[in-house]
């Protein structure tokens, strides 16, 4: 999927990479924004031999990515991610990059602060979700439901399973045995693309969510597996506890679980699947 940002009237093209469920921008878009440079890619050379250390993990922070060029041809050009985004514009002495550089402070300090008291992480949580319009009652499920998977990825953690990867496939077990969808397909029945599947939640596929994972908690702390192939086993096992309940609730309502409801704003809302026949 492609996509052009604006920012301040000024295009930066994107680009969104299913696999790894991130966006790409282009590198060369961002600095010609930033700087309003005649010649970006002189003004890039400049700034690698400025910064020595950006220099040398150019490779590692950018990548080639194709995306389309003002004559409507597609050609590879040099991207990044966000986290990479962030790491050049700090390299960069323009006016304008300065309200990105004390956003990166201000989110600094405010970690630092988290560290020193994990409830204020907490507060701004709620803060924000507030602030993006949810219902007091949705955010308490929301916040309980982070409880819940905090505790269960540090069982994990304990029990050898390797984050991110693993998790990603174990958190995906839970999943499909709960509501018979990896997350992935999930996002798309809502018609989601980078957003936080949870986030887009009605109340009771957050409940049923909080229940597969609280099931897996509570047999990982019984049967204490080890390494990522029993956790895989448990896995399914707690899902399964929240997909049966599931299961005897829609056949009690006539009604499914599985929503393709979302809170996207109307301007970002995506088409979801399954809509129904054409007309």
């Amino acid at each position: 999927m492609s996509n052009i940002k604006l920012f301040e009237s000024k295009q930066i093209r994107s680009k969104w990479n299913e696999k790894e469920q991130k966006w790409y921008f282009s590198v060369q878009d961002v600095a010609a924004v930033l700087t309003d440079s005649v010649d970006v890619k002189q003004y890039i050379k400049r700034m690698l031999s400025r910064d020595e250390q950006l220099k040398g993990n150019w490779g590692t922070i950018c990548t080639l990515v194709e995306m389309e060029a003002a004559d409507g041809k597609k050609r590879k050009v040099q991207a990044a991610d966000t986290k990479g985004l962030l790491r050049i514009i700090q390299s960069i002495p323009s006016p304008k990059a300065e309200p990105f550089k004390l956003w990166l402070a201000q989110v600094g300090a405010d970690r630092l602060d988290e560290i020193e008291n994990p409830e204020l992480a907490t507060q701004r949580t709620r803060e924000l979700y507030k602030l993006k319009g949810y219902p007091d009652d949705w955010i308490e499920k929301r916040m309980r439901s982070i409880a819940i998977r905090e505790e269960l990825t540090g069982e994990w953690k304990n029990r050898g399973v390797k984050e991110h990867k693993e998790y990603a496939i174990l958190t995906a077990e839970i999943s499909k045995a709960t509501f018979g969808l990896t997350p992935a397909a999930y996002k798309k029945v809502k018609g989601l693309k980078s957003q936080n599947l949870r986030d887009h939640m009605n109340d009771l596929e957050l409940i049923f969510s909080m229940l597969g994972e609280a099931s897996t908690t509570a047999i990982v702390k019984t049967r204490k597996p080890k390494g990522f192939i029993e956790n895989k086993t448990v896995a399914k096992q707690g899902g399964s506890v929240a997909g049966k309940a599931r299961r005897d609730l829609e056949a009690k309502t006539g009604k499914k679980i599985v929503s393709a409801e979302n809170y996207l704003p109307e301007a970002k809302k995506y088409k979801p699947l399954n809509k129904g026949k054409k007309k």
